[in-house]
C-alpha cells in the first residue's frame, strides 16, 4: 500500500462514524489511523468497538492539529491523506494522489477539489486554488500553492516528517501556512489537483468564534514567524483592516500579542527566493472571499 488515511477528531462520535464508514468502502481500502484527540462522548470506544481495523490513537488531552504528527509517527506508507472528520476521498482520488507524489519526487502536497454536501458545490476556496499565481517548475503537475488544506490533502511522510510537522504553537486553526513555508524553504513543492475530490459536510458541532480567535492568532503568528519585516507590516496591517471590530478579533489580538517573546526567539524568515514566490500571493489572499474572518 502506498498511502495511509490520517483523521483528528474530538467529541464528533456520529460524523467520524459516517466518515469511517465512507472510507471503509472506498476502493483503494486505504489503512486507516485515527487520533482520539481526548473526546468525552464516546468517540473512541465506538470506534474501537466498529472498525477493529483501524488503528486507534486514544491522547489525553486535545492536541489538535498536532494529533496528526503523532499519526505520522506509525505512517510506514510514503504518502499519508489527511482528513478531517468531516471531509472524505472521492473514489480514485487517493491513487490519482499518489500517483502525483510518486511521478514527481520533490512534490510534497497534493491538494484536492473540495465539494461542499449536500450538494456537492465547489467550496469558495476552490477557485483560489485553481487560479493561484505561485509559480513553480515546469514540471508541475497542477497550479503551485504556498500551503494547503489538510482536510483534503495527501503529504509526503519524507516532507512533512523533514518539515517537523505542524507548530503545537498554533494548535488549530490556518495551521497549514506555517507547515507550507517551511515546505517552501526546504525546497519541497505543494500543488493544486482538480482531478483529486475532497467531499466536506461541515459538522455543526463547532466554534465558529473559537475558529475566528485562533485563525487570527495563527495568522499574524505566522506571518511574524517567517515574512521579512516590509512584507510582516504590510500583512499586519491588512489583516487589521480587514477583520471584524469585536470582542472575537480583541481576544485574538491580545493573543497574538501574548505570543510575542516566543514568535521573536523563533522567527526565522524565509529565503528571499520564497519570500518573492510568496508575495504573489498576498493580494489574492488579502481580496479572497473565503478568508473572511466572521463568524
Amino acid at each position: 500500500m502506498r498511502f495511509s488515511v490520517v483523521l483528528i477528531t474530538h467529541d464528533r462520535r456520529r460524523r467520524l462514524l459516517d466518515t469511517l464508514d465512507r472510507l471503509r468502502a472506498l476502493p483503494e481500502r486505504p489503512p486507516v489511523i485515527v487520533v482520539d484527540n481526548a473526546s468525552r462522548d464516546g468517540t473512541a470506544d465506538a470506534v474501537a468497538g466498529r472498525f477493529p481495523e483501524v488503528l486507534l490513537l486514544r491522547t489525553p488531552r486535545n492536541l489538535g492539529a498536532v494529533g496528526r504528527n503523532l499519526a505520522v509517527d506509525h505512517v510506514r506508507t510514503p504518502y499519508v491523506a489527511f482528513c478531517d472528520d468531516d471531509t472524505w476521498w472521492g473514489p480514485g482520488s487517493l491513487d490519482r494522489a499518489a500517483d502525483l507524489l510518486e511521478a514527481h519526487p520533490r512534490l510534497a502536497v497534493v491538494t484536492g477539489r473540495i465539494l461542499v454536501e449536500p450538494g456537492g458545490r465547489e467550496d469558495p476556496i476552490v477557485p483560489e486554488l485553481r487560479g493561484s499565481p505561485l509559480p513553480g517548475p515546469a514540471w508541475m503537475p497542477g497550479p503551485a500553492l504556498g500551503s494547503f488544506l489538510a482536510g483534503a490533502s495527501m503529504v509526503r511522510a519524507e516532507a512533512f516528517r523533514e518539515a517537523g510537522g505542524f507548530s503545537p504553537r498554533l494548535w488549530l486553526g490556518g495551521e497549514e501556512e506555517l507547515l507550507g513555508a517551511d515546505l517552501l524553504t526546504l525546497g519541497w513543492h505543494l500543488v493544486y489537483a482538480d482531478d483529486v475530490v475532497v467531499h466536506h459536510e461541515p459538522s455543526a458541532l463547532r466554534d465558529p468564534h473559537r475558529r475566528r480567535r485562533h485563525g487570527i492568532r495563527n495568522t499574524l503568528w505566522t506571518i511574524w514567524l517567517r515574512r521579512p519585516l516590509p512584507s510582516a507590516l504590510r500583512r499586519t496591517g491588512g489583516l487589521l483592516r480587514a477583520v471584524p471590530r469585536d470582542r472575537v478579533t480583541a481576544a485574538a489580538l491580545a493573543e497574538a500579542a501574548a505570543g510575542l517573546p516566543w514568535v521573536a526567539r523563533e522567527r526565522r524568515p524565509v529565503p528571499a527566493p520564497v519570500e518573492a514566490r510568496l508575495r504573489t500571493l498576498d493580494a489574492p489572499q488579502m481580496r479572497s472571499r473565503a478568508r473572511r474572518y466572521v463568524s
